[in-house]
């Protein structure tokens, strides 16, 4: 399936929407998710932003997350939807310092369980995820799990003894009893079959926003391939460098600009690599938000994801809707990058990898803006928050009244 068809199966009808209008407002969801820091790579964007559009929908949404032990705890009004924060509160004991066990957290589900219609939890593996699960089966109310990629082979690599330990204490029993679990493309869909997990399974892609349509054309001087998002070893990265090894000096006007968070100081083990291939331009870059993030895509020629899994790949999404075409590997579910004809996907390695950014590099700076150009009418017409937001409430509805069966879900 392309990623298209993760949108449309997405979509709810006109129909639908107008016979459920009534109900929308009545639904009252709580999300959870263990934390909100930027460097945690895209549910940080893509969570608060499904609560704001379930809001602006007409349903009433919490988002509840902890924060480091030194933040204080807040309560903020994000305009249509609440979001609250609890610090992990067990700074002292390593074991729960570690998964994020909050007190505060604990209580506030207590209190707002029993009034919601659905408890909806982003991520696994820490003790957030787990207390939603602990919430909803004591209110009896219906559960949901987005495991934002990580029931992927790759991800369950690392830290895996820790993760096998904790699935039998607490984490199983928790996702085996969610009514239903929610995967952002059809590739994750087959990650969790895969994992054993037969549960209900609705496809709901992340929504994305467009960025300024209208904003000045950059014609920056030389030629720029980019790299953004968290520096962790499942992105490929090294093999990225590997390849570029072998095409920096036939393509001496480019440079490789590589940005983002470095978790477990994997940058500097990057940065020792590029120095022992001998690569004299490439760029390794903390973090850049905002604006910064926008013009370094508008900037760059070619955005290359070298990634050995993703469930979706928000970078991606973010890169083509500021107008530059993308290389991805099939890590990520992004087949619609050729029949959109906005990029490439192509199979994992350092070879493949180097062949297609030598073809991408070839072409002129005008066609590529061209083909940019298609990935972000692909994602107006595909990807919008609305259409995400009115998906997600047909299963909350489903889920709440067993109404008609949602586009979205698959029971096999």
């Amino acid at each position: 399936m392309t990623a298209q068809d993760m949108a449309a199966d997405g979509r709810v009808s006109s129909s639908e929407t107008s016979t459920r209008a009534a109900d929308v407002h009545e639904v009252r969801a709580v999300h959870v998710i263990a934390g909100l820091e930027s460097e945690h790579g895209g549910p940080s964007y893509s969570v608060p932003r499904l609560c704001e559009s379930l809001a602006a929908a007409g349903a009433k949404a919490a988002l509840l997350s902890v924060a480091a032990a030194r933040a204080p705890e807040s309560s903020l009004s994000h305009g249509s939807y609440e979001q609250h924060r609890y610090i992990w509160d067990y700074p002292t004991t390593p074991v729960l310092r570690e998964l994020r066990l909050s007190s505060g957290l604990t209580s506030r589900l207590r209190r707002s369980a029993p009034d919601a219609d659905v408890i909806h939890n982003h991520g696994l593996w820490l003790m957030p995820n787990v207390q939603a699960a602990w919430a909803a089966k004591r209110a009896r109310k219906p559960f949901v799990v987005s495991p934002r990629g990580m029931l992927g082979p790759e991800a369950l690599e690392f830290s895996r003894l820790k993760k096998l330990a904790f699935w039998q204490i607490a984490q199983g029993r928790a996702l085996r009893g969610a009514a239903c679990i929610h995967a952002t493309s059809e590739s994750e869909y087959d990650e969790i079959r895969k994992f054993g997990l037969r549960n209900p399974v609705a496809i709901i892609p992340n929504g994305i926003d467009l960025q300024d349509a209208d904003l000045a054309p950059v014609t920056p001087p030389g030629r720029m391939v980019l790299s953004l998002g968290r520096i962790h070893p499942k992105k490929g990265i090294d093999r990225l460098l590997q390849a570029w090894a072998l095409l920096e000096r036939t393509h001496p006007g480019w440079r490789l600009r590589i940005v983002g968070p470095s978790e477990g100081g994997y940058a500097a083990g990057l940065a020792n690599l590029a120095a022992s291939l001998g690569l004299r331009h490439v760029s390794i870059e903390g973090p850049i938000y905002a604006h910064e993030k926008l013009a370094a895509y508008r900037e760059a020629d070619l955005f290359v994801l070298p990634t050995l899994n993703e469930n979706f790949g928000l970078s991606v999404a973010e890169c083509l809707t500021a107008g530059t075409p993308v290389i991805s590997t099939v890590g990520a579910p992004w087949r619609g990058l050729e029949t959109e004809g906005c990029g490439w996907w192509i199979a994992q390695g350092v070879e493949p990898l180097a062949q297609a950014m030598s073809r991408a590099m070839a072409i002129p700076r005008q066609e590529l803006k061209a083909m940019g150009a298609k990935g972000r009418a692909w994602m107006e017409r595909d990807f919008s928050w609305t259409g995400v937001a009115l998906a997600m409430l047909e299963l909350y509805l489903w889920l709440k009244v067993r109404g008609p069966r949602p586009a979205s879900l698959r029971l096999d």
